[in-house]
């Protein structure tokens, strides 16, 4: 029997979460497991949040052969599965640079929205003139 260790999709609709479990080749992803090692929430703000997982367990069926996805071999080596190796902290990832165009359309959106502002200032005004025009008019006739 060829055992592997693969992610089992759980959560809802556009917030997934999986279960770290290992199961025989022959079953279908969200089906029968033989045990389960973890958890990984890959939508998490913490990254310490991000992985749950039993090393010990997770070291014992690589010691006994169990074939991990590639996915699982990602967070094995992350945490330090693999004897000898040290866990590895994640990269930083800086975000995009800004760059000319990029701040140009960001003072572009700025402008429109404070020119929309000012309009809809301008609208409010106008209805609350005309209606205090015409409230004063009603009030002159009684």
């Amino acid at each position: 029997m060829a055992v592997v260790i693969r992610l089992k999709r759980t959560g809802r609709r556009n917030r997934p979460c999986y279960r770290i479990s290992v199961a025989d080749r022959r079953s279908p992803r969200d089906g029968r497991t033989i045990d389960h090692l973890g958890l990984y929430d890959p939508i998490a703000g913490n990254p310490e949040a991000q992985v749950t997982l039993d090393v010990e367990r997770a070291r014992h069926w690589i010691g006994v052969g169990a074939q991990p996805s590639d996915t699982v071999r990602s967070i094995f080596t992350r945490l330090g599965v693999y004897e000898g190796a040290e866990p590895r902290k994640p990269r930083k990832r800086s975000g995009r640079k800004q760059t000319a165009g990029s701040l140009r359309r960001k003072a572009d959106k700025a402008a429109r929205a404070e020119r929309k502002t000012a309009r809809r200032t301008e609208r409010v005004a106008a209805r609350r003139a005309a209606a205090a025009a015409e409230g004063g008019e009603d009030q002159g006739e009684e």
